[in-house]
C-alpha cells in the first residue's frame, strides 16, 4: 500500500509572493520603553512579587509622612523648635501591569485617548467618584 502512495506538493504561488503580515500591534512601543536594547533587567512587583521587565513596569513614587497625624501633633507640641518639619518617607513603588490596573494606579484607555497627547497625562480620579453613595 505504501509503494502506491504518491505525494505531490502543488504550490499556487511562488514563495516570494507570499505576504507574511505581522499581527496588529496595540501600542507603538508594544507596552515597553526598550527602544534598541535587546534585554532589560527584571524587577519585582511591589504588590505581588511578579518578575517584570524594568522598562515595562509601572513606577510611582509614594510620598508619606513618617508618623501619623495625631502623633505628628504630639511631636509638634513637645518640640523645642517651632518650625521643625518632620521628614517624609519616599518609596518607589514598582507594579506589574495587572496590579497597576487592579490597584487603579493606571486606567484602561480607548484607542483615541492612547494616541492623543491629552490622554497621556494621567489625572488621578478624586476620592469617592465611584458608584457608591459614600456611606
Amino acid at each position: 500500500f505504501g509503494s502506491r502512495l504518491k505525494l505531490t506538493f502543488i504550490s499556487a504561488a511562488p514563495l516570494e509572493d507570499h505576504c507574511f503580515n505581522a499581527m496588529p500591534s496595540k501600542r507603538r512601543n508594544n507596552g515597553r520603553s526598550k527602544h534598541g536594547r535587546g534585554h532589560t533587567a527584571i524587577v519585582r512587583c511591589s504588590n505581588c512579587a511578579r518578575c517584570v521587565p524594568k522598562d515595562k513596569a509601572i513606577k510611582r513614587f509614594q510620598v508619606r509622612n513618617m508618623v501619623d497625624a495625631s502623633s505628628q501633633r504630639d511631636i509638634r507640641e513637645a518640640s523645642v523648635y517651632s518650625t521643625f518639619m518632620l521628614p517624609k518617607l519616599y518609596m518607589k513603588m514598582i507594579y506589574c501591569v495587572s496590579c497597576a490596573i487592579h490597584g487603579r494606579v493606571v486606567r484602561v484607555r480607548n484607542k483615541v485617548l492612547r494616541a492623543s497627547p491629552e490622554g497621556r497625562i494621567y489625572k488621578p480620579a478624586g476620592k469617592g467618584g465611584g458608584k457608591g453613595d459614600g456611606k
